[in-house]
Parts: structure tokens; sequence; C-alpha cells
């Protein structure tokens, strides 16, 4: 039952005349994974934590993947339900080589029907045709203006904030700009990571016509040769079929998704890429937004948390793709015997481009770190004069942030958590920021009963907790 209905799905698709190039091979993965996680929940069971064996310990708390699980069952029902009824959903595919704070930069969207659990038709657009029927002058965020001279803003910058509900406010702002009517059942946001994820699922593929090879680790950036590089490089080049290997491409990842004998990979696929924000969706219907919600899958910045909090967002000034190099990590120094409790935040950034080129650059980034409301910045190291502003329930400090290229840059940050901070019930979320991949993070705690560690590596929200009288297991 599982395997045809999946199945199904996948030819339809080939049966159709025109695809929607990766974002097709994306979606299809994901519906293929829904019909196996509504069926096979014990693939994803909990797994368990192993506690540090101290009478008083700094814990790491797991997500309740059970639950998240149920989640995918019900979008599942909601996605492939026969009622006749044509829903309407704009995908935004996101690069998030260049990173941006919603994930990546906006290069792509498209416009998907689905009827009865059909793709019923579809619409693919590049951002930048989007944005020439966009005539209103819109003033851009500060960063845009400082750091890149633009003077309008428009659709394929929309997603400048870390919540997604915000961004897909704007996109619709700026589509209905366009002559566009966003009437849409839902807003879903994919980045350039998920096609790496189903070529890990597929295995390498390689397409007639052309000498390259795309697989998990580098097969975005290797199709971004393919379509972007001649023609940079070039521009007199006819620019009309350059992205003609899209749809070879498609064919090929789409017969090869239908035919895995494994199809619990795509169960896990699905499953990864909403954990890891690669994918976050946002509903009009509230009972789907309410479940999306239940699970953080919707994007959004948490607005109450009633601890300590982290969040940590780039967003890549430079205009290239640089961040296919870049590598981060995080150690968050909290020491709650102070007065006010004292924060010394360290981000390391490494640029391992090995030199410039018409892809890559030096890093320039605008940085906002996170923090609970009412925070108080100290000092900063390696990064300009901090913008402070609060949104979203937080206060947050904003940077200026320069990597050269084969180099590395050390941003320490420090600042006060608020007066009325709770001491004596310490929690922290530490929230991810979509697109930016795995990021060490190490945490030091000191407290009056002593001085904790914790090392995770960040491919999704983290939550940790002070714990007494925890017993080794």
């Amino acid at each position: 039952m599982r395997n045809s209905s999946g199945g199904g799905f996948f030819q339809l698709l080939m049966k159709r005349k025109k695809t929607v190039a990766v974002l097709i091979i994306i979606i299809g993965a994901l519906f293929a994974g829904f019909f196996f996680a509504k069926d096979n929940k014990k693939i994803l069971a909990l797994k368990s934590i192993t506690t540090l064996g101290k009478l008083s310990a700094f814990l790491p708390v797991s997500h309740d993947e059970q639950q998240e699980i149920q989640v995918i069952g019900k979008l599942t029902d909601a996605f492939t339900k026969n009622d006749g009824t044509t829903r309407t959903f704009l995908f935004l595919l996101q690069n998030n080589m260049e990173l941006r704070p919603g994930g990546g930069f906006l290069g792509q969207y498209a416009i998907i029907k689905i009827k009865d659990g059909a793709v019923v038709s579809s619409y693919f657009e590049d951002a930048n045709l989007l944005d020439q029927r966009i005539k209103a002058k819109i003033t851009p965020p500060y960063p845009f203006k400082r750091m890149m001279q633009l003077s309008n803003w428009k659709f394929r910058d929309s997603n400048f904030s870390p919540d997604f509900p915000t961004n897909v406010e704007k996109a619709e702002y700026f589509y209905r700009l366009s002559g566009g009517n966003p009437d849409f059942d839902g807003v879903i946001a994919v980045n350039s990571q998920a096609f790496n994820d189903v070529l890990a699922i597929t295995g390498p593929v390689t397409v007639p016509g052309y000498n390259v090879e795309f697989n998990s680790t580098d097969g975005f950036l290797k199709l971004e040769e393919v379509v972007e590089k001649a023609y940079i490089m070039n521009p007199d080049i006819d620019t009309q079929n350059r992205k003609a290997i899209m749809k070879n491409l498609t064919t090929i990842l789409i017969q090869k998704l239908s035919n895995i004998g494994s199809i619990s990979k795509l169960g896990d696929f699905v499953h990864k890429e909403f954990q890891q924000k690669n994918v976050m969706v946002n509903f009009k219907d509230a009972e789907l937004q309410k479940l999306v919600e239940s699970v953080h899958w919707d994007g959004e910045v948490t607005k109450d948390w009633g601890s300590d909090f982290l969040m940590c967002v780039d967003a890549n000034m430079g205009a290239l793709k640089t961040d296919y190099y870049m590598r981060r990590q995080i150690n968050y120094d909290i020491d709650l015997t102070a007065e006010k409790p004292t924060v010394t935040l360290n981000i390391l950034y490494r640029n391992t481009a090995p030199q410039g080129d018409w892809r890559t650059s030096d890093y320039h980034s605008y940085l906002r770190v996170y923090a609970p409301k009412g925070s108080n910045f100290i000092e900063s190291k390696m990064a300009s004069h901090a913008n402070t502003a609060d949104e979203f329930n937080k206060t947050y400090f904003g940077f200026i942030v320069h990597v050269l290229i084969g180099g590395e840059t050390n941003v320490i940050i420090k600042y006060e958590l608020p007066a009325d901070f709770n001491k004596d019930d310490y929690r922290l979320l530490i929230q991810k920021q979509s697109g930016v991949g795995d990021v060490p993070v190490h945490v030091h705690l000191k407290t009056a009963n002593g001085e904790f560690d914790q090392d995770q590596t960040m491919t999704q929200d983290l939550k940790f907790q002070f714990q007494e009288n925890t017993q080794q297991q």
C-alpha cells in the first residue's frame, strides 16, 4: 500500500510535460517520505541521552520525535486527501550557499497547485523576473543600504528576518506589488541543501551531454557551475536555455527516487529536512499551522521562552556564494555567580575558500545576536560597533563582520542578561538559523554549585537545562 501510493505520485510527475526542476525533486521526496513515515513510525524512534555522572548536571534535552512523526502523518493526510479541493502553495527556493537570515538567497520561486494528492499545475520563475514587475520604491533594511548599496527592497531579499512567519508576510507583500494575487494556502521555503540530501538518497547522478557528476557533497555547487558560470564569464551567450539541464536532471532523479529499494531513507529525509530547518512551512489553515508550530517547524523565533536564549543570525552581504566555504564554531560562556549573569560569546568564523573567483570572495556578514529581552551590551572584538534593538520579545546586537579568504575571525561579544533574570531555574535555548549547516557548540556554565560543560553539534535547535541529583545511565 505504501509503495503503490508513493510510486503513483512519482508516476504522475513523470507523465507531466513540464517539470519544476530541482524543486519538484525535493517536493517528490517529501511526499514519498510522508507516505513512509505515516505507516512506519518506529523508524524514527526516540533516542536515549547518556547523562553526566554528577550530582548536578547541565544536560541537553531530547526532542519529542514521536510527536514530530505524528505531525508528519497529519500533514500527509492534509496534502493527499481526496476531497476535490485545489490548494495553491508558494514555494521559495533559497540558496543557502549565500546565507540570508531566513535561509538563503531567494533566487527562484514556484507556485504549485495540488488536488487530491496530485500536482495539477506548476509555475516556476526566477525571482529577479518577478522583481522587474515591482515599481514601488521600498526602503531596504540598513545592512542592504550600508553594505550592498541597494536603494530598493524587493522580493528576492524579502527573507531578511530569522523569523519565517515574518518572511512569509514580506514575500506575499512583494508578490502583491508585482501584480500577483497572494491568496496562497501555504508558503514553503526550501533550502538548496535539500538537493544535496536528495542525492544522498539516490546516489551520484550524471546527465547525458554534461561531463559532470552530481553527488551529495557538492551537487548543488556543481549544478550552479553548469547553469551560472559560463554566462557570468561571458554575458554575450544566449541565456534562454542555460537551465536546460534541469529538466533532464529532474527526470533522472525522480526515476531514481521511484525505484529506491529502501523507502525508509525517504522517511528519514523528510524528518531531517524539517528538523534542520531546510524546509519551513506556513499555512493559512489554523489547524495545520498549529500542527507545525507544535514541533517548531514553522520557523518562528520563539517568543515565550522563559529563560536564557541565544540565536546567531548571519546575512551574507557579499552577494556571492561564499557560505559554501564558511565554517562556524560557537563558544557560549555564562557566569551566573556575577551580580548580573554575564555572557561571553565567541563565534569563530573560518573562510576555507582556496581563492576568490566568480562565486567566492572574502566573507562580509551582518551578524545579529539575539539574547533575552533587556540584555545589556558590554563590549565586542573583531566586529563593528553594535546596533541594538528589540524584536520577537528579544534584544539583539547587530554587527558587521569580515572574514578574509583562507583566514579566520574570532568574534567576541560580551553582554549582561536582564537584572530580573531567574538564576535558580536555568535553562538555555539555542535556536538554529535556517541554512547555516552544522555548527559545533560548547557551553560553559558557572554556578554557585560548580562549573559545567556541554559539547553539542547544532544540527537543529538545542535545549539545555540544569538538573539536580542526576544519576549516570
